[in-house]
């Protein structure tokens, strides 16, 4: 487990070494906020057509194999950018084929490695895990942002890139000599159910997902909020390019109290046992509030105060998010939830981002914050009013055919940052 919340703390500072110059990268080449969100969705959309397939897949493939290539393929793609931005030789067809691919990686690759993750640690210990997977999170994005302004300024863009894919190698060398607590998943299905769980498998995870009212719930305040807000990587870096007059190094700035402000999050996220969706819905109407003051931040110093507790409040709804989502499925059906999750989740992954770029086009990107924000308030706060007047009902027990997956799953525990 050291190990691997080691190489996933190399992956996640290479990854967000990338992601703190990407936009700005797009931003260049085409000059269109609306062209950056269109990238982001492209690297999206194959979560939405194949979310479903590459977690049914993650829940039969030998996993440390499926991550470990995963791994590798992710990290030879960004390789290959890096030598065409090294060579100038990248445009935006290019780039959108490439995120594209990635995309289609990071369907299996983001299971796998989460249920991977999940294997290394005894069920008593996996809430700890989702915590440690956090502050590796968090404490990633603040390495990546800090060395990016650094390694572009001395050695360019496509160093950003490099790093990028070194770091997918390093995990993909560390996963063959990792050593699971118990079996995976797939050991424990007998040979002769395997021809019906492959059949149904997809369909099995989106049906209990839709069945299930708290993810349902988590759901919807997950799409309210990324189609107003949240989109940080995006909109942030609109307002520092545009009203505030910053560059790549004022970004980074940004992106570094945000990576403090989520490592902060991943602290007090890690302590929590139990936690619901009423307090992940807290957490959304606040981080709300504080993207209408990021809108109106007068200055860049203002901004930096204002996205540290917006930071703080996402890592807290996240790590909150992330343990429901991943304690309510049972054992056999991880995958696929997590699957039906993703392909879920990237119908307004791909909506929100080129959305958001029109309307910063259209009504600009502090109009657009403060708007988005207001939104996300009144969206929770309407949810909470409409669920107080329904009348409470006793919510069936799930039944399975096997008693040995009847019982509530551990949670998945920690996995790199695709």
């Amino acid at each position: 487990m050291r190990w691997w919340a080691a190489a996933s703390l190399v992956s996640n500072a290479g990854t967000w070494m990338q992601l703190t110059v990407q936009n700005l990268l797009v931003l260049q080449i085409t000059g269109s906020a609306a062209a950056t969100g269109l990238s982001i969705s492209v690297q999206a959309a194959p979560g939405l057509l194949f979310g479903l397939l590459g977690g049914a897949a993650v829940d039969r493939w030998p996993r440390k194999l499926t991550a470990a290539v995963s791994q590798a393929v992710l990290g030879a793609v960004a390789l290959v950018t890096a030598v065409l931005v090294g060579l100038d030789m990248l445009n935006l067809p290019v780039l959108m084929a490439l995120a594209a691919v990635t995309g289609l990686i990071a369907t299996v690759d983001g299971p796998a490695c989460s249920l991977l993750g999940n294997d290394l640690v005894h069920t008593r210990d996996v809430p700890s895990a989702i915590g440690v997977g956090s502050l590796v999170h968090s404490a990633g994005r603040l390495m990546g942002a800090a060395l990016a302004g650094l390694a572009v300024g001395v050695m360019g863009t496509a160093s950003a890139y490099v790093a990028n894919g070194l770091s997918f190698l390093f995990v993909a060398g560390v996963i063959p000599f990792l050593k699971p607590v118990r079996p995976a998943a797939p050991a424990a299905v007998p040979q002769a159910a395997a021809p019906a769980a492959e059949t149904l498998s997809a369909r099995q995870g989106l049906a209990y997902f839709m069945s299930r009212p708290r993810l349902v719930a988590l759901a919807a305040m997950n799409a309210v909020s990324a189609l107003f807000g949240r989109n940080y990587s995006l909109t942030l870096v609109v307002l520092v390019a545009g009203p505030l007059a910053g560059g790549a190094g004022s970004f980074s700035k940004v992106s570094t109290v945000l990576a403090v402000g989520g490592l902060l999050g991943a602290v007090l996220g890690a302590r929590l046992r139990n936690p619901g969706v009423r307090l992940v819905g807290v957490l959304t109407a606040a981080g709300g509030l504080l993207q209408v003051l990021a809108g109106v931040s007068p200055s860049l110093a203002a901004l930096m105060v204002i996205v540290l507790p917006m930071a703080l409040a996402e890592s807290v709804a996240d790590t909150a998010q992330s343990t429901v989502l991943q304690t309510d499925p049972p054992a056999r059906m991880r995958g696929r939830v997590l699957g039906a999750w993703s392909s879920i989740r990237t119908v307004w992954s791909l909506a929100a981002p080129p959305t958001l770029g029109l309307l910063m086009e259209l009504a600009g990107v502090r109009v657009t914050l403060v708007a988005g924000g207001l939104i996300v308030v009144g969206a929770v706060t309407c949810g909470y009013l409409l669920k107080g007047r329904r009348p409470r009902r006793a919510t069936p027990p799930v039944v399975m055919a096997d008693p040995a997956v009847s019982r509530p799953a551990a949670p998945v525990a920690v996995g790199t940052a695709a």
